[in-house]
Order: structure tokens, then sequence, then C-alpha cells
């Protein structure tokens, strides 16, 4: 038996296991038809000579899983069991059944040194360079695209018809019309956004390119072709002036001035990056606090772990309108080539997790019933849900008590590093 491994067996019989062989009867009766009796009321006996005992007791064994679930629960209430146990079914007779459980158990931790560890925080500072890149990004979301004479430069977007030629002759997928082309963004052949440079509205020319060595098309990669391109119009991008009217339309509390704009900017690049330096500087403090630990973490929970995380990956790709199963296509994996890019994240989940129940234990951390019920309430309001409809989704009071003690010893690290 593996380490942090129990096996568990649970017999059912007597009167318990007898009345669920009856209504494992009852309901399997209703379903037949046998000769000389109406549906649903032959006698136990000709329908056991017809289809054998067995299934009856395969289906009493369904009926009576759960009360043994329970059963395993209670005999083993002390034990703190980390994943969900393997059930199979042991023995079958006509006068008991046996469960066998095979449950894994939170592994034994040994604490090392998790305090003044020596680790140390990233000083933020923003560099004026950072201030005026996010305000030309402003000035972007709030540009124009307009009409030009004159020739495609770069930074304008053409507007244009192509179509695409190996040895003279078309190719499927190499025609397009209208096609809004911004020039330097680099999104066609290289070679091909550099030749449109110079062209005029309702000119047209050959443009000559070789598709990449990586090239998804066999028939392509490698290959000179010729684009006849026709230029249909051509628009550039036009800044806003930073006058009152942008600032008006920026709508944002006290600023009214570039120099107000700049300022406003700065503090949200610092609070950004102070954020980011936050998270890096408690990464690093429960990496090294983690590696002075000792643990051998079962493959149950590393298992259980990586079908959650492969189930949050599911739920963000559905947000951006893509299955896990087009994901698969797209990038020519699997589930177990997710698992097993997530296993080393997986892992480090579980070793943070461990690391703080224990130093939980060991500093005596705890989080109050009031505790528990004004932090129940400050989330239902964040997240504008009935505080009951709130404390079922998050998994009850226990869990959100669970929650506020992890906290509790994240801020102890912190307080000691």
């Amino acid at each position: 038996m593996a380490k942090n491994v129990k096996e568990i067996t649970i017999k059912i019989e007597g009167k318990e296991w007898q009345d669920a062989i009856e209504k494992a009867f009852e309901k399997a009766n209703k379903k037949v038809k046998i000769d000389g009796f109406r549906q649903g009321h032959a006698p136990k006996d000709m329908f056991i000579k017809k289809y054998g005992e067995t299934n009856l007791w395969l289906d009493a064994a369904d009926i009576v899983l759960e009360d043994a679930y329970s059963k395993m629960i209670e005999e083993n209430k002390d034990a703190e069991i980390v994943s969900q146990p393997e059930i199979s079914l042991k023995s079958l007779t006509g006068e008991y059944v046996e469960f066998n459980f095979v449950l894994t158990l939170r592994p034994e931790v040994k604490l090392g040194e998790y305090k003044n560890l020596g680790v140390k925080r990233e000083k933020v500072t923003v560099k004026a360079e950072e201030v005026e890149n996010a305000l030309n990004e402003i000035r972007q979301r709030y540009a124009e695209s307009v009409t030009k004479d004159g020739k495609v430069e770069k930074g304008d977007t053409a507007i244009i018809d192509f179509e695409g030629f190996k040895d003279g002759v078309a190719f499927d997928g190499g025609k397009g019309e209208n096609y809004s082309l911004e020039i330097g963004s680099n999104t066609f052949i290289p070679g091909f956004e550099d030749q449109i440079i110079g062209m005029k509205k309702g000119e047209t020319k050959d443009i000559n390119v070789t598709f990449p060595e990586e090239y998804h098309s066999d028939e392509l990669k490698g290959q000179p072709v010729v684009f006849k391109v026709t230029v249909n119009e051509i628009k550039q991008t036009v800044l806003p002036e930073m006058d009152k009217d942008f600032f008006e339309d920026l709508a944002m509390e006290g600023v009214d001035s570039v120099e107000s704009l700049k300022e406003e900017l700065k503090k949200n690049i610092k609070a950004h990056k102070e954020h980011h330096a936050e998270e890096h500087y408690m990464n690093d403090v429960l990496e090294k606090a983690c590696s002075n630990m000792k643990v051998e973490i079962p493959d149950a929970m590393i298992n259980e772990e990586l079908t959650r995380m492969v189930k949050q990956y599911e739920e963000n790709l559905k947000m951006q309108g893509i299955s896990l199963e087009q994901f698969y296509q797209f990038t020519n994996s699997n589930e177990d080539a997710l698992k097993d890019q997530m296993k080393e994240e997986a892992t480090k989940r579980i070793e943070s997790r461990l690391l703080l129940e224990e130093i939980k234990k060991a500093e005596k951390i705890e989080a109050t019933e009031k505790e528990a019920k004004e932090e129940a309430k400050k989330l239902a309001e964040q997240y504008q849900m009935p505080e009951e409809e709130f404390i079922k989704l998050f998994g009850g009071m226990d869990m959100i008590k669970y929650d506020l003690e992890m906290r509790k010893a994240i801020e102890l690290l912190k307080e000691n590093n």
C-alpha cells in the first residue's frame, strides 16, 4: 500500500441489503414482460428464473452505495481525506455486498524555516517613457481613421483587392476584396506590406514574395508567388488634439490638462506595477518556504488539482468563444498533453496550500464566526448577490473561514519576511 493511502471495506448485509434487493426487483420488474403475467406483476421467483439474480444484486448495490459511502465517512471522520475516494465492488452475494474504498490521506508535512527568508520586494518606479506610451495608447483609442490622398505610407491602412498566383495559376485562399491592411502590422507574408508603400489610390501592381518555409500549406511553403494588388482607398490615423473636448470625452475625474492626465496615468501605472510586484514577492516567499518544507504529495492530490485546473481552463476558453475540443484541434493536443503542461503548476499550488495549512496549525491561526459573517456580507455586496446565495456558491461558511485563515497565514508570512 502506497504511503498516505488507506483501504476501507464497508459491508452492507441483513435487512438493509434484503430491502435494497427488493427495491431493485420492484424497479426492474416494472420494465419487463414475462409470459403469463401483466407487465410489472411477475412473481420474484419467475423474474429470477428468467433474468437471474446477479443483475438485481448489482442494482441493489447502486441503491446502497450512498449509505456505504456515508458509513465510510463516519468511520473515518477523524482522517484528513484529501481527494475523492476510489470506489470498487469487492464482494456481491444474496447475503451481503462489500465495497472497497481507497482513501488518500493528507500527507505528513514537516515545516522548515518560513520566517526571515531574506526575500526582497521589487522596487517600483515609473519611467517617463511608460507614461508617454500610456498617453499615446489613450490617444490611439480616440483616434479617427480618415481617407487621404497621395501615396501609401507606413502606418496607413490600405484598402486593397488582391489575388495570388503560383506559376501563373491562382491558388486557393489567395484572394481578397476590400481588405483593410495596416502597413507595418506584419500580418501578411514578409515583404508584402513594404511593396504597398508608395502606391496610389487606383493603382495596380504585381508584388513578388516568397512564402516562409514554415508556412502551413505544403503546396506554398518556401514557394515564390505573385500577388496582383489594387489599392482602392488609403486611410490614415489622425490622433485627437489634447484640448478641452478631448479631456471632456475622457471623463476622468480631476483630469483637465496634459499634466493632470500624465499624473493620473503615472499613478495608475505605479498601482499596477505595485500589485504585480506584490504578487511576485508573495510567490517568491511561498516558493522559498516550500523549498524548506518536506512533504510527499500523493498522485491522487495532483490528479484532482489537474482536473480542477483543466475545468477552469475550459471555462476561460468558453469566455473567448472557444470550446476545449476546438482548443485541442487548434493546438494538435489532448487532455493528457494539457495536464502535462499544468503538472508543475498543480504541484506548486498543492505545496503552497499544504504549507499555509501547516503554518495555520503552528501559529494557531483562526477565523472567528463574526469575521466569517462579515467577510461573507462584504463579498456578497461586492458581487451583488444575496448573502445566502453567495455563501452557498462559495461552498458554505466553513470554506469562507478556511479562505480567511489562509489569507491570515499569507499575511503572517509577509510580515515575517
